[in-house]
C-alpha cells in the first residue's frame, strides 16, 4: 500500500487526535465529544492497517462511540459516526449474513442521526446509501472472487501465485475500504472543525 503526502498527513492527524483523546479521557471519562473524536480517529487509522488489524481497530472505535452514546444518547455526530463504523465493519466481512447484521445496525444509527438533526443532508444521504449497502457488498464480494479467479496460474508456481493473489486481493480491499474510511474521516474532521470555529466578532 503506497502512501501519498495527503495519506501521511491524515495518518498524523488521526494519530494525534487519538493520543490527545486518550489523554483527555484520563482527565474526564464522561466527555462524550472527546469519546466521539477518539472513535472517529480510530476509524480513520483503521484505513492504514492490515484487514485483521483494521477490524480490531473498528471494534475499538465502536466501543468508544458506544461509551459516548451512554453519556449522551442523542448526540447526532456520534450516532452518525457509529453508523459509519458499522458500515465499514460490514464491508470488511465476507459473510453476507454477518454483514447484513452490521448494515442493519448502521441504518438504525443513521436513522437516529437523522431524527436528531433532520435538516442535515449528510445524514439523510448516509441513510439512503445504507439501504443500498447490502447490494454493494454482494457486488464487492463478487468482484473480489472474480479477481482471485483471474489471478490463477499453473500449479508449478502455485506458491508464488498464491502470494500474488493474496496481495492483489489485499490491494482491492484497501481500495474499497480506503474510500469508505476516507469519506468517513474527511467528513468527520470537517464537521468537528466547524464545531470549533468561534463565532465572528460583533461589528
Amino acid at each position: 500500500m503506497e502512501f501519498s503526502q495527503a495519506d501521511f498527513d491524515r495518518l498524523l492527524l488521526a494519530e494525534h487526535t487519538r493520543k490527545t483523546s486518550e489523554l483527555n479521557y484520563a482527565k474526564d471519562p464522561l466527555d462524550a465529544e472527546n469519546l466521539t473524536k477518539w472513535g472517529g480517529a480510530l476509524l480513520e487509522l483503521a484505513q492504514f492497517q492490515t484487514v485483521s488489524d483494521a477490524k480490531k481497530m473498528i471494534t475499538d472505535s465502536i466501543s468508544k462511540l458506544d461509551e459516548a452514546l451512554m453519556i449522551n444518547p442523542s448526540k447526532h455526530e456520534t450516532l452518525w459516526c457509529m453508523g459509519n463504523a458499522y458500515s465499514t465493519s460490514a464491508f470488511m466481512t465476507t459473510d453476507h449474513d454477518e454483514a447484513k447484521v452490521s448494515f442493519d445496525k448502521a441504518a438504525q444509527f443513521f436513522q437516529r442521526a437523522v431524527d436528531a438533526d433532520p435538516d442535515n443532508e449528510l445524514y439523510q444521504k448516509s441513510l439512503e446509501v445504507a439501504a443500498k449497502a447490502p447490494e454493494l457488498h454482494m457486488e464487492f464480494q463478487k468482484a473480489a472472487a472474480d479477481q482471485q479467479a483471474m489471478a490463477g496460474a499453473p500449479s508449478a508456481s502455485s506458491t508464488a501465485n498464491a502470494a500474488n493473489k493474496k496481495k492483489k486481493n489485499s490491494d482491492l480491499k484497501y481500495d474499497i475500504f480506503g474510500w469508505i474510511i476516507l469519506a468517513v474521516g474527511i467528513v468527520a474532521w470537517v464537521g468537528m472543525a466547524k464545531s470549533h470555529i468561534p463565532p465572528p466578532p460583533p461589528r
